[in-house]
């Protein structure tokens, strides 16, 4: 049997997983965010390089771990966020049942690898989606504009993405959010997300993350081509996460240079007009260093590689220039 009705639920697929689970949940309770101001107000923006001897090719990320984003929001805008986490199938389903047959959508993280719609078959234990609905075989969701915005997989499909263990993982997590009455994104609200994220991007706590990751990355990335044996896949694919896997375009640079550029209509403040200016630059940057890693694993030809590692090292200054500037906005 259906529970909440398609025709309740805003179903527009956004770029990133995670803010396109929590429009479809903040809609839902008649709060109406972009998809940058979701990103930015939940300090989503970070970088990590990350390899070990277990991987098939190194990783870029450009956000914070799964599922912070969410738990920044929430305690920026004084949401009242539901968390349940279990081993127990049955109490999952339970879980989410019991908030899909009072009318309320469902957040969920899981591994996107057992979704029926999903056409990559890449284990992704990260992934969070909004559910709305279910009948006897099928669960009713809401995924990004790239993977088809409301859709459905099969029961089994997504208790098998919910049991899923590995990196990145939860515990058959689900979520709900409440919004307080009369909640009003404030400036003083705009610019604790600018700062708060400024200050965790320019203190890193390990050589990997944040300014001193886009460091490392330049230094590692001329010696890619060592680093597979398999050029042609792994650094188109890459290339590939960079640009289109739930990003937005740029390594999510695109994204809060759009937050940023949202705020400079209500916030009056050199820095962030600084720091808009520059993350336009950076954004721009990242999608060359992508078309180079592409260009270096399509010819094998380590001199893309060497050039991205150029851009990286400007990307580098230029992100922490921008950083320093937008940590002093509103100041």
């Amino acid at each position: 049997m259906s529970t909440t009705k398609a025709n309740e639920i805003d179903g527009r697929g956004m770029q990133h997983c995670e803010t396109t689970a929590l429009g479809v949940l903040l809609r839902h309770e008649g709060l109406d965010l972009s998809e940058p101001m979701l990103f930015g107000l939940g300090s989503g923006l970070s970088f990590l390089y990350w390899d070990s001897k277990g991987m098939d090719f190194p990783f870029l990320g450009g956000r914070v771990k799964p599922f912070e984003l969410t738990r920044n929001l929430a305690a920026r805008l004084g949401l009242t966020l539901r968390v349940e986490e279990t081993s127990s199938p049955r109490r999952a389903w339970q879980n989410v049942a019991t908030h899909l047959d009072a009318g309320r959508p469902v957040g969920l993280q899981l591994d996107s690898y057992h979704l029926d719609y999903f056409t990559s078959k890449v284990h992704f234990g990260g992934h969070v989606v909004a559910m709305y609905g279910y009948d006897d075989q099928h669960a009713h969701l809401v995924d990004t504009e790239q993977q088809g915005g409301a859709v459905t997989t099969t029961l089994a499909g997504l208790a098998a993405a919910r049991a899923e263990r590995g990196p990145m993982t939860a515990r058959h997590r689900s979520f709900t959010v409440t919004v307080p009455e009369g909640l009003a994104v404030s400036r003083d609200l705009l610019v604790a997300a600018i700062r708060g994220c400024a200050e965790a991007f320019l203190a890193p706590p390990i050589a990997n993350l944040g300014c001193r990751g886009i460091a490392k990355a330049a230094g590692q990335v001329p010696r890619w081509l060592l680093r597979t044996d398999d050029p042609g896949h792994h650094l188109p694919q890459a290339a590939m996460l960079m640009e289109r896997a739930g990003t937005g375009g740029a390594l999510f640079r695109n994204l809060y240079r759009d937050f940023l550029g949202e705020c400079a209509q209500v916030i009056d403040d050199d820095n962030l007009r600084t720091g808009h200016a520059l993350y336009a630059e950076a954004a721009s940057l990242w999608t060359d260093v992508a078309a180079l890693v592409a260009k270096a694993g399509e010819s094998a030809d380590a001199s893309h590689l060497g050039q991205a590692g150029d851009v990286l090292h400007e990307l580098s200054r230029v992100e922490t220039d921008a950083m320093r500037a937008l940590s002093a906005c509103g100041s």
